[in-house]
């Protein structure tokens, strides 16, 4: 059965969904989610899209379909959508606590932190590479959370958007460092996505079909491991050094110097070889990484 969608563009919109009073503030809003309605869901599963971004912190029993994943909230779990990402949701669910904090691009327009909002890639996460909290980590998040209601609530003046902008951005920060302490104290399990990684990396390149299948991209891993691709790079880059990119450019690096000094096929012929459509681009990554041209790097044997 084809997927429904409801789209919900303002945050005026998501308060009539909840059943709440209009919002104080048209761009921005922070929510209880234990005091929400939902009467107004659809009795079928439904998936909305908001056109906003959107924090969760959810603590609740049942479940929320984000992504290519189903999440079980059993535990206080912090959960990021950006603008048109679709979630999916049981009309019916007990919650124990919880929070929404919701704001509109617009918000951000002409802010530094509107043009840097690519930064906080945990909004393109699944479901499943959520954000588990301790409970002073929660604490600390809903206190910027609260300052932000407190902004918007009172009478607005010129300083209004910057301090709620600010705040924003200490939430989302501190997000950031949480991640970071979540990548480390987690480490079996990230230990084990980056051998299964350069295990995929490994095998890719040994195949004999590059020519037909080119060069893999991050979503390929991604797939592969269950993962978005967003948090995979992040994983990768917090363990190794090294982006998704640069590793398999390095693979592909390897390979190339074997061919180079194993074969007697000209650069063009090891290029098309290894996937490339131009020989210039190939050249110019195998530059980058040995800081020799490929006949520079052949002529060394």
């Amino acid at each position: 059965m084809q997927q429904s969608f409801v789209d919900i563009n303002t945050i005026g919109g998501l308060h009539k969904l909840y059943g709440c009073d209009p919002p104080q503030h048209p761009l921005v809003s922070f929510l209880q989610l234990q005091e929400i309605s939902r009467d107004n869901f659809p009795e079928k599963e439904t998936a909305f899209r908001l056109g906003f971004y959107a924090v969760y912190l959810k603590q609740l029993k049942g479940s929320m379909g984000y992504g290519r994943s189903v999440y079980d909230f059993d535990q206080g779990t912090l959960v990021f959508t950006a603008p048109g990402q679709a979630v999916t949701t049981q009309r019916y669910l007990s919650y124990d606590e919880g929070w929404g904090l919701f704001f509109h691009p617009d918000l951000l327009y002409r802010t530094d932190l509107g043009k840097k909002m690519h930064a906080y890639s945990f909004f393109q996460y699944d479901a499943n590479e959520a954000l588990h909290l301790s409970e002073g980590e929660k604490k600390t998040l809903r206190q910027c959370a609260e300052n932000v209601r407190t902004e918007y609530s009172q009478n607005i003046d010129k300083h209004s958007q910057q301090l709620i902008v600010n705040n924003l951005e200490l939430l989302l920060n501190y997000c950031t460092r949480f991640y970071d302490r979540q990548f480390f104290t987690r480490s079996k399990p990230s230990q084990d996505i980056v051998q299964s990684f350069e295990q995929l990396l490994v095998e890719y390149f040994s195949k004999d079909s590059l020519i037909e299948d080119g060069l893999p991209d991050v979503k390929y891993f991604a797939l592969r491991l269950n993962l978005s691709s967003d948090y995979l790079s992040d994983l990768l880059n917090r363990y190794t050094g090294k982006s998704t990119i640069e590793h398999i450019h390095l693979q592909l690096v390897d390979k190339a110097k074997s061919m180079l000094w194993g074969t007697g096929k000209n650069i063009s012929e090891i290029a098309y070889d290894l996937g490339f459509e131009h020989p210039s681009h190939f050249t110019k990554v195998f530059k980058h990484k040995t800081g020799k041209t490929p006949s520079e790097f052949r002529q060394l044997n």
